[in-house]
């Protein structure tokens, strides 16, 4: 049988089995290459308890078992040592060195320099004995008649590393040695770097809130003795460090309950300064196979796993709300391979089973996150899968489709949270946080900043830690990321995420203080509090909308959805721009060493990708209910389809109106189509009266144009038109040819030329042949005093000639007949 002892830093694998002699052999497995190459035998069959192989291949060291205990007794061989660890020469095979001949178990490991550094002279090997300390061996090899020999002829140069220690783990991908120190009420994480160019560095230490009565050293990632290892893992701690490529530093910590149907672990985040207890009620009692907790590195997750139980996945990055982490039960939680507890995780996304010697690459499957998303029944798991969806993964079209066609079903059915907020935040936040170094900590990834929810059988329990100390100056790659986290829990992380509070705001005060033509002009209204609202602030917050909407024109050419992007919308562009101008002020006071071009280029990135976003959903919609561009008229009611999307068009109203987003230009003409389409009149005019709905120039004057005036045509033209803002009905009455809308017309015509008059004082009437003879003077004098006016160049419609003298002489003159119920021809 093939068993792994170790796993070298470039991926290669060593292990061990028995040949037909009863030789041990040990050999060499390239996960890239998929070669095995074979690089010693003991003419012996042997315990073999660890082993690792320089970079260069040179150098092999072995510590092994001579014999057990009653071996020693029975064979009088009492002044012989239990352990031996060897160094040799295996290029090609040559002498062999006793390391350390000794009572107490010891495990090697090989120094690895960086990738792609030149063939080195000189190694470096770790020695962790289990008399608590840890040391380095430094040796030096020189070519001699084609062989590689170690050219210290004594004894090897060493140095102590660590001692007293009662826990160590080695991180072979980045060359760390975390170790604890226990203490007297306390304990301390300890971590060393080590470096291809020098010796090595203590840079963190962490004081621990755990208490420590173990006397068993545990030894992670320093090769795998299987029968040893199952030994000791029920006396000694379970815990393990795992860090990620953002930053994030955890340390997880199983501990025994005495409650026989419970089962206590801990996930210290220490990057964030808190850590969380996890109180899980077992379904299934069965003592004898429930051993320890077995934890899993998944790099933007650590996995707690306990086969036949639950599959926990937490959320490095997040962890401060609890429905960021998805926790499985029955059949959910079932890892085929993974039926034991004896599991390590040596590297990211690896685990190895230490039961059966065998490793395994460990990913969260798409198909099947995508399914639980489709069949969860609570909202913890809803968010948390929606999340990881959207986090984990890499965008694509087939992924975002099934994601918001699951929106669209469940847009009821979600109750602590709203699913078209959460996809587009963390959508945003997944496309943009690769622009700059801490973006991150600046760009909200959710919509909730509190969840009241809970996991069903699962308590969580949030304790405060201090916060990590680092030793070191100018570091980049891990530690300078972790260095940022640090810096960012001191200075309160979460108020550092953008807020639409001071947007929200600012948008309500210009609404106030401005009214918004159909043109974009607008009339300013100030005071001495609104001395900030000039003319060119506003014009630089439209010129902030239009380089967002230009901008998405140029990386997004694909055909938009009628009539969206089609047409000008103010308020919305108003909206945009200042939500432009408030993100750029936010990034400017954090990321100072970015620059301004950049900055301006990501804020432009973030508002034009929030607008495809919601055009993205449309579409999806759109094309997974059939409908096309010709639904915008009104000849004809609207099908059950068209209601349904309508329906999820009002909630994208709402969740952008709850986040204080800007929608696409053209979206509530889009909409209030489809409402007339699909809305009873009273139900329509109650949207519209309640702001559900907005009357539209593009979508009022195609109602008016292309309904004819029956009786129920005009009951809902002449509704809508009274409810028509003054600046927008002036320009809309003028496209319905009807008695009331020209009377409608006539009455405001007189009032805003009465209005612009005055206290001008007219000069003699002018006479003039009227259209229709009048003998009734009060009309004739006001239309001549009208004329006066006009003639005078007072115009309240100047751009619009429907409107003048002789129309409201005869609107007046119509409306009177009528009201006389007389004929007038």
């Amino acid at each position: 049988a093939l068993y792994i002892v170790n796993v070298e830093r470039n991926g290669k694998i060593i292990y061990t089995w028995k040949g037909n002699q009863r030789n041990t052999h040990i050999g060499l497995y390239d996960l890239q290459t998929k070669q095995n190459e074979h690089l010693y035998m003991f003419e012996r069959d042997l315990q073999i308890i660890s082993c690792s192989v320089n970079s260069e291949r040179t150098l092999l060291a072995v510590s092994f078992r001579q014999y057990t205990e009653e071996e020693r007794v029975s064979r009088l061989l009492q002044s012989v040592s239990k352990y031996l660890t060897l160094l040799i020469e295996i290029h090609p095979i040559n002498n062999v060195r006793v390391l350390k001949a000794v009572d107490s178990c010891v495990r090697v490991q090989f120094l690895y320099p960086v990738e792609g550094r030149n063939t080195s002279t000189e190694s470096h090997l770790l020695l962790a004995s289990e008399d608590k300390y840890i040391e380095q061996f430094d040796i030096r090899v020189v070519e001699e008649e084609h062989k590689v020999v170690i050219q210290n002829s004594g004894q090897l140069p060493r140095a102590r590393v660590a001692d007293d220690l009662i826990w160590a783990q080695w991180d072979m991908m980045e060359q760390r040695l975390f170790y604890i120190v226990p203490k007297e009420s306390r304990s301390t994480l300890k971590c060393v770097q080590f470096y291809p160019d020098e010796n090595f560095n203590s840079i963190l230490e962490s004081h621990l809130d755990i208490s420590v009565n173990d006397t068993h050293l545990k030894l992670v990632n320093f090769g795998y003795n299987y029968c040893q290892d199952q030994d000791v893992a029920s006396k000694s701690l379970n815990l393990q460090v795992f860090t990620s490529k953002a930053g994030g530093l955890c340390m997880c910590y199983s501990v025994a309950s005495d409650i026989p149907d419970e089962i206590t672990y801990s996930i210290y985040f220490l990057h964030k300064g808190y850590n969380k207890t996890f109180t899980v009620s077992l379904e299934r009692t069965e003592s004898h196979r429930l051993k320890e907790v077995a934890f899993m590195n998944l790099d933007y997750y650590v996995a707690a796993y306990l086969p036949g139980q639950f599959l926990h996945l937490l959320n490095i990055q997040h962890p401060d709300l609890l429905c960021y982490s998805l926790f499985l039960t029955g059949e959910d939680a079932r890892i085929d391979v993974l039926q034991n507890c004896s599991i390590r995780s040596p590297h990211m996304s690896t685990v190895l089973d230490c039961y059966v010697g065998s490793m395994y690459a460990v990913s969260i499957c798409h198909s099947a996150l995508l399914r639980f998303l489709q069949n969860s029944k609570q909202d913890s798991e809803r968010l948390a899968a929606l999340h990881c969806a959207l986090l984990y993964f890499q965008h694509t079209e087939d992924s975002e489709m099934q994601i918001i066609w699951w929106i669209s079903e469940n847009l009821s059915t979600c109750h602590s949270f709203d699913p078209i907020q959460e996809f587009i935040i963390a959508s945003l936040y997944c496309r943009m946080c690769p622009e700059a170094h801490n973006l991150d900590k600046l760009l909200p990834y959710t919509s909730l900043l509190h969840w009241i929810g809970i996991i069903p059988g699962v308590t969580c329990a949030t304790d405060i830690i201090s916060l990590p100390v680092l030793e070191f100056r100018n570091s980049k790659g891990f530690w300078g990321k972790l260095s940022s986290n640090l810096e960012s829990v001191k200075y309160a992380e979460p108020h550092l995420h953008y807020r639409n509070n001071v947007l929200r705001r600012e948008w309500r005060s210009i609404l106030i203080g401005c009214v918004l033509c159909s043109f974009g002009d607008f009339c300013l209204f100030t005071n001495q509090r609104e001395e900030r609202r000039t003319t060119a602030y506003l014009r630089n917050i439209f010129e902030n909308a239009k380089k967002v909407l230009s901008h998405l024109d140029t990386w997004d050419p694909e055909e938009r959805l009628i009539p969206l992007f089609q047409e000008e919308d103010y308020q919305q562009q108003l909206l945009m721009g200042l939500m432009v101008a408030q993100l750029k002020d936010h990034l400017m006071r954090h990321l100072q060493y970015v620059g301004k071009k950049k900055i301006d280029q990501i804020v432009l990135d973030y508002v034009a990708n929030l607008l495809n976003l919601i055009h993205r959903i449309m579409k999806e919609v759109w094309r997974r209910y059939q409908l096309h561009s010709c639904i915008f008229c009104f000849d004809e009611r609207g099908s059950t389809e068209e209601f349904a999307v309508f329906h999820i068009m009002s909630r994208i109203l709402e969740a952008a109106n709850g986040m204080c987003m800007p929608l696409p230009p053209g979206f509530h003409t889009l909409h209030l189509g489809l409402g007339v389409r699909c809305l009873p009149l009273h139900t329509l005019l109650h949207y519209i009266d309640n702001g559900v709905l907005h009357l539209t120039e593009t979508c009022v004057r195609k109602l008016l144009r292309d309904l004819d005036d029956t009786e129920e045509n005009e009951k809902l033209k002449f509704s809508i038109v009274m409810r028509l803002p003054e600046t927008l009905g002036q320009k809309i009455h003028q496209f319905w040819n009807h008695p009331v809308n020209a009377n409608l017309i006539a009455r405001k015509y007189v009032k805003l030329l009465l209005e612009k008059l005055g206290n001008r004082q007219c000069s003699r009437p002018i006479p003039e042949r009227l259209s229709v003879p009048v003998e009734f003077l009060p009309l004739n004098y006001l239309t001549n005093m009208l004329a006066e006016i006009e003639s005078q160049g007072v115009h309240p419609y100047e751009n619009q000639d429907h409107v003048n003298v002789r129309f409201v002489e005869e609107t007046a003159l119509k409306h009177t007949m009528t009201l006389l119920g007389l004929n007038y021809s």
